[in-house]
């Protein structure tokens, strides 16, 4: 696929998520910091099926298209950053789990495409993510990062001089799916056992906190979430420290063990985990240096700088700078 560039590089920008549809204009001709603007987010709905949620998409970039042509912007082609497994050389979705029913198996490129008349790139939700905060957030000025994504799940992605590992089978930077010795005989939602993403996620904070006797509901009868044991724990309650403790100490294992293997030049944290206070992040240092090997021990661990930002950017950033070396067959 090719097509003639916009001197001024702007795109509708599509993330989808289990929960919600976030589309907005991404223009990345300015120098410094690509300006997203005119975001709107939907539920997903992703219970109704993948064909409903590819309506949403449809209809959310149309409606993105319809507002840029009234201020007179027109944008040239439509970057898509999806969940579940993306073959980005054709923008299908070759795979997503049950949190997003029959969405695998949509060509979700072809289908806005014919739609909307523009040209459409997709790529991994996290792999976007990753790709707005290497080439324009916290990995700007480094050649390479390994970046985390840790809420509900974790997923990474591992960026090179701009270019995203992507894996004989598409699926590089499933960092979630990494054995730790924290989770030995911890069922995993992908079939496994002993996986890092059910006992350093998010949901995995909150069962280990009522695991160690914590109270599950706030004063008001609601249940909990990561953000209230945190509150917990920089409170004093030893049981939320204690989960938050355990999370950060497998992390850090698994990311000492990845800096061995791929050596980075930083590890960019994201996510709301990530948002942890000390104990979570004390815990992650404390494991990181002791697993990593003497050389790459200093190896900084950073946030991100884009936020719900960086998606929408790596997304339009795929589709005039392609990300992988299989697809850089597109404008750039």
């Amino acid at each position: 696929m090719s097509y003639e560039c916009d001197a001024r590089k702007i795109a509708v920008a599509v993330d989808i998520g289990g929960t919600k549809i976030a589309c907005g204009l991404v223009d990345l001709s300015a120098k410094e910091v690509p300006r997203v603007h005119d975001v709107t987010k939907i539920s997903t709905e992703a219970d109704q099926g993948g064909a409903h949620v590819l309506e949403l998409v449809i209809e959310s970039v149309k409606s993105a298209l319809s507002r840029a042509a009234e201020r007179g912007e027109k944008p040239v082609g439509v970057g898509i950053s999806s969940a579940g497994v993306v073959d980005p050389r054709s923008g299908d979705i070759t795979f997503a789990n049950n949190l997003m029913p029959g969405w695998g198996g949509t060509p979700l490129a072809r289908a806005v495409t014919e739609a909307c008349g523009l040209p459409c790139t997709v790529l991994n939700d996290v792999h976007a993510h990753a790709l707005g905060e290497a080439r324009h957030g916290a990995g700007k000025d480094v050649s390479s990062v390994l970046v985390v994504a840790v809420g509900t799940g974790i997923g990474g992605a591992f960026v090179d001089h701009g270019t995203i590992m992507l894996g004989a089978h598409d699926e590089a930077g499933h960092i979630g799916h990494v054995a730790a010795l924290a989770a030995a005989g911890v069922a995993c939602s992908c079939g496994a056992t002993g996986h890092l993403e059910p006992v350093a996620a998010g949901p995995g904070i909150i069962r280990e906190y009522v695991r160690l006797g914590g109270i599950d509901s706030r004063d008001d009868g609601s249940p909990i979430d990561g953000a209230e044991i945190d509150f917990r724990a920089n409170n004093g309650d030893i049981r939320a420290q204690a989960a938050e403790e355990l999370s950060g100490r497998a992390l850090g294992e698994v990311l000492g063990s990845m800096c061995n293997m791929l050596d980075p030049s930083a590890i960019i944290l994201s996510g709301s985990v990530a948002e942890c206070g000390p104990y979570w992040h004390n815990a992650l240092h404390a494991a990181f240096e002791s697993q990593a090997m003497p050389p790459v021990k200093t190896t900084p661990i950073i946030q991100g700088a884009l936020g719900a930002e960086a998606p929408l950017i790596g997304a339009v950033e795929n589709l005039f700078d392609p990300a992988y070396f299989e697809t850089r067959n597109t404008c750039h």
